[in-house]
């Protein structure tokens, strides 16, 4: 094999004989040797090789284990995926599950069975190998479902709801997004704004049900100084403040009727008036707003203008919830895991197969916050490397829902439900989703070119 090819091995040993022996025996490794702690850090750096050979007992420790441990950890610390296998001399077998408590793959006696030690240095390359390959996999599955550039989703659903958003977003008409708490509006009316020419403008939020009434008028249109009690500047409000760019107006049914006239006028004349002042003062902000109210009964009651929610809904996008995109969930909740984990347990890699079954069976009545905030506790509460059901602490699955009557038309459903599923949950791997349904891979081609779906 052409030494460009061969794979690297760091071997870590300070004793010249068995340096020697190793050197021999491992032609087919692109094979570096170190006898200390410096020399295979420096190594480690240079060539980032898959698996390491460790000999615990390293000078000036050559009777202990400190300084074989502390390679171990700088190993663990500077390149957490390489498969490090430590050498546990004069039966200390307890030294050897401490290494692999700390992180190692696996350990071998000495003395030394050069044939015993090869096949478990090629299980570590291997496993290496297989493990880069489902990053790069989850990686390039992860870019392929990302919308409106940070949104993940595999669903046509939510697909359609993101080409929508991109088809308005250089216009210059009012859009309204419609959908439950949690299903992600400000992350969508985020993405419209980066999507828009208004860009390069500010993107500026606003909770319009989480400040009290009294405070709103303030923090919408601004006041000038003297305004009212604590008003000792002038102030901008958020239209201002978004001058050039763009107003999401969270949950804009809970604006009050004296409120809404305003609002009204400012999306009829483009100016406002600070609170306190009668100067009209012109301003080039897009307004989004969001509900999970419905506004329309809203209106019949009384309690919301007509003209106002026909200024803002120029352009309605409902955005469906988590239950209804099939296969979202388990793609959200290894993105999700792959965040925490990075920052609150790097030990965690994955989800148990009882845990992804958990997530796909749970309805979501919080959508994806919901499924976020449990994520992040299973990460930060998980033991083990993979996530378990137990952790994500989720109970039993509710009951099916109204089955349709056309047995046909159920099959159908209940054929794509699954396949998106097990596409999800295999990372768009046709032979893991084949294996996963019970089919064959033709069987499975021809299902997704049947049903429209994409792998």
């Amino acid at each position: 094999m052409s030494a460009d090819l061969r794979p690297k091995l760091l071997v870590v040993e300070d004793d010249p004989g068995l340096q020697a022996q190793l050197k021999w025996a491992w032609s087919d490794y692109d094979v570096t040797i170190v006898g200390d702690r410096a020399s295979a850090i420096a190594a480690l750096r240079a060539d980032e090789p898959a698996v390491v050979t460790l000999d615990l007992g390293l000078p000036p420790d050559p009777d202990g284990v400190s300084e074989g441990m502390a390679v171990l950890d700088a190993i663990m610390e500077l390149k957490p995926d390489t498969k490090v296998v430590v050498a546990s001399g004069h039966g200390a077998r307890e030294s050897a599950l401490h290494a692999i408590a700390r992180g190692a793959y696996d350990f071998y006696a000495k003395p030394v069975d050069i044939e015993a030690l090869g096949l478990i240095v090629g299980r570590a390359l291997r496993l290496h190998a297989i493990e880069a390959e489902n990053r790069a996999l989850a990686a390039r599955v992860g870019k392929e479902n990302r919308v409106l550039g940070s949104m993940i989703t595999a669903a046509p659903e939510m697909v359609r709801v993101a080409r929508t958003i991109e088809r308005v977003a250089n216009t210059r008409v009012s859009v309204m997004l419609l959908g439950a708490s949690g299903t992600g509006k400000e992350l969508l009316a985020r993405g419209l704004h980066e999507a828009s020419d208004r860009a390069g403008g500010a993107f500026v939020a606003i909770n319009c049900a989480a400040i009290p009434e009294n405070l709103l008028e303030s923090e919408l249109f601004g006041h000038e100084k003297g305004a009212f009690t604590g008003a000792v500047k002038t102030t901008e409000g958020k239209i201002e403040q978004a001058a050039g760019g763009t107003l999401f107006l969270d949950e804009v049914g809970d604006i009050p009727l004296h409120l809404q006239v305003k609002l009204l006028r400012f999306l009829q004349e483009r100016v406002i008036e600070r609170v306190g002042s009668r100067a009209s003062i012109p301003v080039d902000t897009r307004i989004v707003c969001a509900t999970h109210q419905n506004l329309e009964a809203m209106i019949a009651e009384g309690r919301f203008r007509e003209d106002l929610f026909y200024r803002l809904a120029e352009i309605v996008v409902r955005i469906p919830s988590l239950a209804e995109r099939p296969g979202d969930a388990p793609l959200l909740a290894k993105a999700f895991l792959a965040r925490f984990a990075a920052e609150m347990n790097p030990a965690v890699k994955g989800f148990a197969p009882d845990a992804l079954a958990a997530i796909d069976a749970w309805p979501w009545p919080g959508n994806v916050r919901e499924l976020e905030n449990r994520v992040k506790r299973a990460t930060i509460m998980a033991e083990g490397k993979l996530v378990t059901a137990a952790d994500l602490d989720l109970g039993g699955a509710t009951g099916e829902g109204e089955a349709a009557l056309n047995l046909k038309s159920a099959r159908e459903q209940t054929d794509r439900k699954l396949i998106r599923h097990a596409l999800a949950r295999s990372e768009g791997n046709i032979s893991s989703t084949a294996k996963m349904l019970g089919i064959s891979r033709p069987t499975l081609y021809d299902l997704i070119r049947q049903y429209d779906l994409s792998a």
